[in-house]
């Protein structure tokens, strides 16, 4: 067998463009049965439960992940599993989804009746408004294609794409349609990044109590630099008795002091120390904190309350371990 690149490239080109012709032509079938469909599910009381089959049942599963982390309850099951005791996961308040592209998948026509019965509202997503399962839905969606982009016309491609899409279009919606937030998102992905960077907060991360790098003005350079040592922050905190925050002292300080004729046994940090230090308060994002040690080229925060009193020490290297940058 010889291979041709250009007539690969040319292939695949050809699958490209019809599998986007397909999506186009969905432009038209955002109708009033698509808005229906959409108040169906709004409405519900209990849970969205999408079917399918072979290809149709892998969009299926799909969509239904989709609808879950964007703030629609949703589930996949399987129509023979459904016909074999997973049925009993369907209650009369949900609402059921189905994808066929011919409508009449022997699995999904056996269960329809039960459905029925049941007293669910059925949405269909098929290519045959006509078919058994689209004249027993309640809302039919069109997502019917004008070729699959197989060469033989078999195997499901331009039509799974088109339901994809559909479902796509459904989810996002709903979501808009619900008020539906980046923070509510990031809760149900909180191992994702956007997760911690939406739910993670300076207090869940910070340094505080015997951790904390503190001194007061009064000691010493050389103090300053065995609390930093023994700390490994790269910063210590000057405060007064109170923890009141009066300066801070960085290892860029340091690296900068060195270059001086100071001695470090008879220097107050009070005198060296930075007394306007980059401060962040305990209940803010870490996603905050990463941006201010971004925008001012630092390597870490002193974590104040209102009263500018100290709480907690932050550097990078925190950020970093918890999946914030």
């Amino acid at each position: 067998m010889r291979m041709d690149s250009q007539a690969l490239k040319k292939l695949a080109r050809a699958v490209i463009s019809t599998e986007a012709a397909a999506v186009a032509a969905l432009h038209d079938r955002i109708d009033d049965e698509f808005v229906e469909a959409c108040k169906i599910i709004l409405e519900c009381l209990g849970r969205v439960v999408i079917l399918g089959v072979g290809k149709s049942g892998h969009i299926a599963s799909k969509i239904a992940a989709t609808l879950a982390s964007t703030g629609t309850p949703a589930f996949f099951v399987h129509p023979t599993e459904a016909s074999h005791g997973d049925l009993g996961m369907i209650t009369a308040n949900d609402v059921v989804v189905v994808l066929s592209n011919s409508g009449e998948a022997d699995e999904v026509r056996l269960i329809l009746p039960l459905l029925k019965r049941l007293g669910v509202r059925i949405i269909a997503m098929t290519g045959k408004p006509s078919s058994t399962l689209g004249s027993h839905a309640d809302v039919h969606i069109n997502v019917a294609v004008d070729a699959e982009a197989c060469p033989l016309g078999l195997a499901p491609t331009s039509s799974t794409t088109a339901s994809l899409v559909m479902g796509d279009a459904l989810a996002i919606s709903l979501l808009e349609t619900r008020g539906f937030t980046a923070e509510d998102f990031a809760r149900s992905h909180p191992a994702g990044q956007l997760g911690k960077r939406l739910l993670l907060h300076i207090q869940d991360i910070m340094h505080t109590g015997e951790e904390m790098p503190v001194i007061s003005k009064q000691a010493s350079l050389s103090e300053a630099i065995m609390e930093m040592t023994k700390k490994r922050l790269g910063m210590v905190a000057i405060t007064d008795d109170d923890l009141l925050v009066q300066g801070v002292f960085t290892d860029g300080d340091l690296r900068r002091t060195m270059e001086s004729a100071l001695d470090p046994h008879t220097t107050a940090i009070g005198d060296i120390m930075t007394k306007n230090g980059k401060t962040i308060q305990p209940q803010a994002l870490a996603a905050e904190a990463a941006k201010m040690l971004q925008q001012y080229k630092i390597q870490g925060l002193l974590v104040v309350d209102d009263e500018h009193r100290l709480q907690g020490v932050l550097n990078f290297n925190d950020l970093l371990q918890a999946g914030v940058i």
